[in-house]
């Protein structure tokens, strides 16, 4: 068989293959349905915590659950999953408030800097705010 046949057909099995899995919903990132699911995805990795409130950002890709201890829960989509943390003030380098009932988090972690977090009321946002602001470092 000639190079060019075999390339062809290698890049038309290929494109098949990326066609087939997008049109199936791989390519679909998760989104959080409420809070009783934040709350599941979050036990799931955390069972022995015991998340109270759940609030959910405005595209349903991020949740913040209240923890004791004042702590935070997050449930975060990442591609077609969800990875969980639990954060503290101490695990935060900067965060910010910002109109209309956004928050802006930075972490010191590298593994993940943080993100923009837009919220359906902005006594969401500032709850958030309230609860991982460190001391001193809350801007508005």
């Amino acid at each position: 068989m000639s190079l060019p046949i075999l390339v062809a057909i290698v890049a038309i099995g290929i494109s098949l293959t990326v066609a087939a899995v997008h049109f199936t919903g791989g390519s679909r990132p998760a989104l959080v349905a409420d809070a009783d699911h934040a709350r599941q995805i979050f036990l799931g990795d955390f069972p022995d915590e015991r998340p109270s409130t759940a609030t959910l950002t405005i595209d349903r890709k991020s949740a913040f659950l209240a923890l004791t201890g004042g702590r935070m829960g997050i449930v975060q989509s990442f591609g077609d999953g969800f990875f969980t943390r639990i954060a503290s003030p101490g695990d935060v380098a900067s965060v910010q408030l910002r109109e209309p009932a956004t928050v802006l988090i930075r972490f010191r972690d590298f593994t993940w800097t943080g993100g923009r977090f837009a919220f359906a009321e902005a006594r969401a946002a500032e709850a958030v705010v309230s609860a991982l602001a460190p001391s001193g470092a809350r801007t508005a």
